[in-house]
């Protein structure tokens, strides 16, 4: 007889190799044909809402690790709640207007002036769609979720006809409004630019002190002393119309080498070394209040420049005199329009100076920095030129840099309702909690919205002119260019002239004759992806307004966060949100950022190629979202370890339950083994934590709870001592029935907490089981986690055996090393143990040998009894031997029944009974 056929191996046709590339390809499409995602919607349809509303990615090129960052970690989202008793849809989205997609197009050879503005911006459409299909398919290979064959698009009539309504509902309660303010502009772009759409990079600047003389002292200056300013922008002094003071801070009139100036008392002596003033007398001062209204004379043009006070002047740098150009800089517009002051702005969309600028005309206005330095030299009024590199602002499209220029803009107001918004804020739940502090101090302190753009690729601003110039922004135009935009799009407004824009008849004082013209601008798309509340939230049947949970990178708290923020709260006074989540950046395994010219990026699509879509979603489980996350080759390696043990350990569970029935062979935790009744206990453990930590979107807990359970209890503990007895016993042997239940339940369990992050693997052994009726494992509910009242005696008892096996194992190994045994199968231990471990071997039910894995144990004294070559360790003084007896040719012990069965004189007593 070959007494291995008697044993009762595992039988699973489960892979060990999980081959993911080509697996999940397969998976996916039967995911199509099943059509799981209107299953699981099927399937919890009378369950309570929860909606994670998608923030929509710009539909222009591939996926980057940010991407797959953020999708897989809404993709858990969305899988868990849709498993823990929740109706959980969720409807992708693309952001598809700006400038992004126009400049793709003309990169691509497009020649727009040639076409008419309505051709152009069909071809945009086209190029968006084919840049969704590409996204979405890349999405989907990741193992996302979602009603991918019906997202929503912001250019779809019926979203750019909700976002009319949003605009319309702010306008009515008086949040829209036109006005002339500097804004930041690029003239890259040759468009007006918010906030969200600036980042800073460093950048080389002119660094000039500039002296302006006095004309008009009025009695408190003598003519001919001069102010001096500093400024980093040389080409703003054309614009130059004041010299700002605090009337606060107390001024100093410096007399040096025959000449008089003024500056702040406190920053005298840096100005002196700045500009070698080697030596110098303060002849007086005099408070900045006590100067208002003199008159200096512009050091370049036959034109005054005003002495005026200003709150914003500080004494932290410069000179205190602020050089005031009201036409390019919010301080400087907001002080000058007190005095009365023109706004001033000689540059123009291109970032050319104009007219207004005389001897400069045409240049642009980074060029113009030398021309004007060097006038300013021939005039006698440059103090001292130097360069500087710092921070700058930047057109975070085009990279390239920005200006503040006053132009006449469309504007949502802040300041109206900003208590409502910071209420919002305090209303909302915020993972991490930093994120509502970040939120807060960004609305308390941000300017109005300009929502308008110079460009033609977007939502049109849905105002009318009359023939006065006057705006017509009224309750009946804008519902009726909503209806418009649902039925034809936004095309329409560059396809008719106004009057057909209009509602049949519509008449207006401004008018007279009848005669009409349309903005030309667009809306900012913040305003578009900002409107989505409207456009799908409350759109669509399918899903809920407010959204239970938005989650987007950490750049979102100025962009999309902000800006659904405000239009929310302009229209209902409570944000679309109940909670926001955010998330870090993606870097290299060196925490740089990742850039081309670098050789650092890494493409999820390689990855996924390589190693498959289920080791990527298990490095974002691994990772702390909350902060910048490293990604390298060496990462992923590492988390392919951890996905190959948890398969493997899947494989071992599956091939030994293979001739187990979970209700006919299921043993009752009552009539369970002590050991036994402890591992259920400790995937009870695991399922609490792991259930809690999904609820708080901690998924690096949920990723290292089942990696230490899998690695440490049951491939280190559990399923090590099982082998003695799955695969020995008889099959239906109670102590054999008994540790299937456990590892049964333990697959289970473990299979559904990591559907999730492993759809894939955790489908694909799904289809195995057969006594699992659920068509997918996605159609199923997440583990319970129960507690009976042993638990905590159990527990008590337990943590103290695994205390002294830790003991043993150590003895083992010194054992090994010292070539005393060779398997541990080979030992036979001692044990001498104090009185407070004694008690735990008062019981015949724990056989102790099989559970430190050695042929035979013995329970000595107390440690101090123990013989000279006992091994002392933490808890207890361990003698390891080899054990007596041979070796049975089928379960490989030790055994000194070895040859007491004649017709098995080969097997131990216990092997030869289950062979008889």
């Amino acid at each position: 007889m070959e007494y291995k056929d008697t044993l009762l191996m595992p039988k699973t046709a489960f892979p060990m190799r999980g081959n993911l590339p080509v697996k999940e390809l397969e998976i996916q499409a039967k995911w199509a044909e099943q059509d799981i995602y209107k299953k699981v919607q099927d399937h919890t349809k009378d369950r309570p809402f929860f909606v994670l509303h998608d923030g929509p990615p710009y539909a222009n090129g591939d996926l980057h690790m940010g991407h797959a960052l953020n999708k897989v970690l809404k993709d858990m989202i969305v899988r868990h709640k849709s498993m823990t008793g929740f109706h959980a849809p969720y409807v992708p989205g693309w952001d598809t207007h700006g400038l992004p997609i126009e400049q793709a197009l003309t990169n691509k050879g497009v020649k727009r002036k040639e076409l008419s503005l309505a051709e152009f911006r069909k071809l945009c459409e086209e190029y968006a769609y084919q840049q969704i299909d590409n996204q979405r398919s890349q999405f989907k290979r990741l193992g996302v979720r979602g009603d991918w064959e019906n997202p929503y698009v912001t250019l779809t009539p019926d979203f750019e006809s909700r976002q009319i309504e949003v605009f319309g509902a702010m306008a009515k309660k008086g949040y829209i409004y036109k006005g002339l303010k500097p804004v930041y502009w690029s003239p890259s772009s040759e468009s007006a630019l918010a906030e969200a759409e600036i980042e800073y990079q460093d950048k080389k600047s002119p660094s000039i002190y500039v002296s302006f003389k006095v004309t008009e002292g009025k009695g408190v200056l003598e003519e001919g002393t001069k102010f001096i300013i500093w400024t980093t922008t040389p080409w703003t002094i054309p614009a130059n119309l004041a010299i700002s003071l605090h009337p606060k801070v107390e001024y100093a009139v410096v007399e040096t080498n025959g000449s008089k100036f003024v500056v702040a008392l406190d920053l005298v002596k840096a100005v002196a070394e700045e500009l070698g003033w080697e030596e110098y007398t303060v002849e007086r001062t005099l408070l900045g209040q006590e100067m208002d209204r003199l008159v200096a004379k512009h050091p370049l043009y036959d034109r005054d420049s005003l002495i005026i006070l200003g709150e914003h002047v500080t004494t932290e740098s410069g000179t205190g005199c602020v050089h005031t150009a009201p036409g390019h800089g919010e301080d400087d517009f907001y002080v000058g329009k007190a005095y009365g002051l023109d706004v001033l702005c000689p540059v123009d969309d291109r970032g050319v100076m104009t007219a207004e600028a005389p001897g400069f005309e045409g240049l642009f206005y980074d060029t113009a920095n030398k021309a004007i330095t060097e006038a300013l030299e021939a005039a006698g009024a440059l103090e001292k030129l130097t360069f500087f590199t710092h921070s700058y602002p930047h057109d975070w499209r085009t990279k390239k840099p920005v200006i503040y220029r006053a132009t006449a803009q469309w504007f949502a107001s802040i300041e109206a309702f900003r208590d409502e918004l910071l209420q919002a804020i305090r209303d909302t739940k915020f993972t991490p909690a930093w994120g509502e502090t970040r939120l807060f101090n960004m609305i308390r302190d941000r300017g109005d919205w300009c929502i308008s753009r110079q460009r033609v690729w977007g939502v049109p601003i849905p105002v009318f002119y009359g023939e006065d110039g006057e705006p017509i922004l009224t309750e009946e135009t804008i519902s009726h260019v909503s209806k418009l935009f649902r039925e034809h799009g936004s095309n329409i407004w560059f396809e008719r002239e106004a009057k057909e824009l209009l509602p049949e008849g519509f008449t207006h004082i401004g008018s007279p004759n009848g005669i009409f013209t349309k903005e030309t601008d667009i809306m900012d798309v913040w305003f578009d992806s900002g409107s989505s509340h409207q456009g799908v939230l409350e759109e669509r049947d399918d899903l809920v307004f407010p959204a239970d949970l938005y989650l987007e990178g950490s750049d979102q708290y100025r962009g999309w966060f902000n800006s659904s923020l405000i239009t929310s709260t302009a229209m209902f006074g409570h944000a679309p949100y109940k909670g926001l989540l955010s998330h870090g950046f993606t870097l290299d395994g060196n925490g740089r950022k990742m850039s081309k010219s670098l050789g650092n990026v890494i493409v999820p699509s390689k990855v996924i190629n390589q190693l498959g879509a289920d080791i990527v979603r298990l490095w974002v489980a691994s990772v702390d979202y909350t902060a910048d996350v490293r990604v390298s080759d060496a990462i992923f390696k590492q988390v392919s370890e951890v996905y190959r043990k948890i398969r493997n350990t899947f494989r071992f569970l599956h091939g030994n339950i293979s001739d187990f029935h979970p209700v006919n062979n299921r043993v009752e935790f009552k009539d369970l083994r002590e050991v036994d009744q402890y591992m259920y206990m400790k995937l009870q453990e695991v399922i609490s934590t792991v259930r809690a930590a999904y609820d708080r979107y901690d998924f690096a807990s949920v990723y290292h709870t089942i990696n230490n359970f899998v690695s440490s209890e049951l491939s280190s503990f559990y399923l090590d001592i099982a082998k003695d007895v799955v695969y020995i016993y008889g099959e239906d042997h109670p102590d054999r029935r008994a540790m299937q239940t456990v590892m049964y339940d333990t697959l289970l369990a473990l299979l559904k907490l990591l559907t999730p992050i492993l759809p894939h693997t955790t489908d694909e052994l799904w289809a195995y089981l057969e006594h699992e009726t659920a068509e997918s494992i996605q159609l199923t509910d997440m583990p319970e986690a129960v507690n009976y009242p042993e638990f905590k005696e159990l527990a008590a008892k337990w943590d103290k055996i695994m205390e002294l096996r830790d003991d043993v194992l150590k003895a083992l190994e010194e054992a090994r090393n010292a070539k005393t045994i060779g398997k541990s199968l080979e030992a036979k231990v001692a044990l001498y143990v104090n009185d407070d471990y004694k008690e735990l071997f008062e019981t015949d039910a724990i056989d102790f040998a099989q559970l430190f894995i050695v042929s035979k144990f013995e329970l000595g004294g107390a440690p101090s009894d123990a013989p000279a070559n006992s091994l002392a360790l933490e808890h207890a003084s361990v003698v390891v031997e080899k054990a007596d007896g041979e070796k049975c040719e089928r379960c490989w012990t030790i055994s000194e029944t070895v040859g007491t069965v004649e017709a098995h004189p080969t097997l131990c007593a216990r092997c030869a009974e289950v062979v008889k």
